[in-house]
């Protein structure tokens, strides 16, 4: 900017030629000057008047625009939202088959201290022992007097023990929210749901991860924020459930038994409708993992699906049924059943002597091993293999528990002649009771294979065909008279036509051999028998009963009337009517007209 000086030189050597004052002229070049000063700032504010009006319009049309949409909308209310959280908290429903809840999340707080906050450390120490009797109140003095910054006290707390704390009042005692994993039921079906644990930890937030049976297996679909927290459906049937689990316990009591397992399977879907193993556990308070001892002393074992087994003569139908689909033997065929039978140094015994001879149906009526054995002997090892294996009873089982996982079943190093004749009758090979189930479940349903699962199913599985519907019949047929005329007459049940196989097998000693007095007794049943809709295998580990002036442990006096009683609890919750079953009527024949 070019300024106009205050004594121009010109005009004051001229002012002085003409005898005028110079500092008229330097005041009025002030004046001028200052004029345009003032000019320039009073137009320089009131561009900025201008443009702070303008802001505030804008700002008051903003704010009245918001007030009118908010008072068009529905009222909400604000929630709070951790930006960036790395923790997935949420976890998905686990529902039964009919939508009841088997686990859901609930929310909780966690209770941690930050010392140098603490007024009081040591009462705070105290009060906090007394309200959490678990704690060392010796730890606590020293982590609140200490140099630590941070001390967790507890990873979820209950209401009343946040009131607790809270009454203690003292800043340093602080809260952080989280989600726990909570199980409504209690013990019900713990071994299939597993258990929860967390995983990532936060003081605002927790990752709840599954530990366990479906909660392990189906990690990825629970936390998934995809799903939209859509439940998880199991096949599992709530009611049936606990019935199942109420009359195993009472029976594993009443039979002295060590442990015990029930498998109940829809035999056209595949779907697990109950399974129990017990002794059990409360998920809601997971014990720990044993570190010594036998696997099966444990609680958290699944008897069902982890514990394999050599389950005795219910074995025996998958030999016949193999000998009528080979053509080798009809049910009326005559076996040779003089004992005992040798084969090498072995010699394979009857339960008690059955006669010289019996029909390949009086075999499975009266479970004659040597009758099995010589059956075994006509179809040959290799053979033999390929049809257990298209059972599906020499692979892990498919079905969705993680601990399924170690079921692999226990085959002979050299699968011989002598292993062939053993396995026929159940001993040699072993399985667990849900590999059984599904064996039953494809002559129960007309001879195709089934694969079980624990999640719920629409239609039936259209397995490979492993023996036709004519050979399946004939098994049921067989089935149905071991209750009626042979060694699972404790199994009938008035209207329900139970059909089934006992099997009472030796248990095997750690270091080798057999005990001469522990057994594993098994119980595999189909009904109703002439048009079967479910499988029932029940398993009692060393049972024992006094009767008749003796001790008992075979599967007839142990296993047989435990099923039979939860067969007659099931059935009606199942839907299924008891029936008159048809029978002949003495001395009246039926002719055409």
């Amino acid at each position: 900017m070019i300024r106009t000086p205050l004594r121009p030189l010109a005009r004051i050597l001229d002012a002085r030629a003409k005898g005028e004052n110079p500092d008229v002229i330097e005041r009025e070049n002030t004046r001028m000057r200052h004029e345009e000063m003032r000019d320039k700032t009073r137009a320089r504010a009131e561009g900025r008047l201008l443009v702070l009006g303008v802001m505030f319009l804008c700002a008051y049309a903003v704010i009245g625009v918001r007030m009118g949409v908010m008072a068009s909308s529905e009222p909400e209310e604000p929630r709070a939202r951790a930006a960036g959280s790395h923790i997935v908290a949420q976890r998905s429903d686990i529902v039964d088959r009919r939508g009841r809840v088997l686990a859901t999340n609930l929310e909780t707080h966690s209770l941690y201290a930050q010392p140098p906050q603490m007024i009081e450390p040591e009462r705070v120490a105290k009060a906090l022992a007394q309200v959490f009797p678990d704690l060392d109140e010796a730890r606590l003095v020293r982590d609140f007097t200490g140099k630590r910054k941070f001390v967790w006290i507890k990873r979820k707390i209950s209401p009343e023990q946040k009131q607790a704390v809270h009454d203690i009042g003292d800043p340093g005692l602080l809260f952080g929210p989280r989600e726990m994993r909570l199980y409504p039921n209690g013990k019900l079906a713990s071994h299939v749901l597993g258990g929860a644990s967390f995983g990532k930890e936060g003081v605002d937030a927790a990752e709840v991860i599954g530990v366990a049976g479906v909660e392990k297996v189906f990690d990825d679909f629970l936390r998934d924020p995809g799903e939209e927290s859509k439940p998880l459906q199991l096949s599992l049937d709530l009611t049936v459930q606990a019935a199942a689990e109420r009359v195993l316990l009472g029976g594993m009591k009443l039979m002295n038994a060590k442990g015990a397992s029930s498998v109940l399977l829809d035999v056209h879907t595949g779907e697990v409708i109950s399974v129990v193993s017990l002794p059990d556990f409360d998920p809601n308070d997971r014990p720990r993992a044993p570190t010594e001892g036998a696997p099966d002393d444990s609680p958290l074992f699944n008897r069902a699906v982890q514990g394999v087994y050599e389950l005795g003569s219910t074995f025996k139908i998958f030999t016949v049924v193999q000998a009528i689909e080979m053509g080798l033997a009809k049910p009326s065929t005559i076996i040779d059943t003089r004992g005992p039978l040798r084969w090498g140094k072995h010699s394979i015994r009857d339960f008690r002597n059955y006669g010289p001879e019996l029909s390949v149906e009086k075999v499975i009526v009266k479970s004659s091993n040597i009758g099995t054995a010589r059956l075994a002997q006509q179809i040959g090892a290799e053979r033999q293999r390929e049809f257990l294996g298209a059972l599906g009873l020499l692979e892990r089982t498919p079905v969705e528990i993680v601990e399924a996982s170690g079921s692999t079943p226990l085959l002979p190093a050299n699968w011989s002649e002598i292993s062939a004749m053993t396995i026929s009758y159940g001993h040699g090979l072993s399985v667990s009771p849900m590999h059984l189930a599904a064996g039953y479940a494809a002559i129960a349903n007309g001879g195709t294979r089934v694969d079980p699962t624990i999640l719920k199913r629409e239609g039936r599985q259209n397995g490979p065909r492993v023996m036709s519907p004519q050979v399946a019949a004939v098994a049921r047929d067989m089935l149905r008279k071991v209750v009626t005329e042979g060694t699972a007459s404790f199994g009938d049940v008035p209207g329900y036509a139970v059909g089934g196989k006992t099997g009472s097998a030796d248990k095997p000693r750690p270091q080798g051999g057999y005990y001469k007095d522990k057994v594993i007794a098994t119980f595999a049943t189909i009904f109703p028998a002439h048009d079967p809709k479910y499988v029932l295998v029940l398993t009692l580990d060393e049972p024992e009963t006094y009767a008749l002036g003796e001790m008992r442990r075979t599967a007839g006096w142990t296993a047989v009337p435990v099923a039979a009683e939860m067969i007659n609890r099931l059935a009606p919750l199942l839907g299924l009517r008891p029936q008159v079953e048809p029978g002949q009527l003495a001395g009246i024949t039926l002719t055409s007209n």
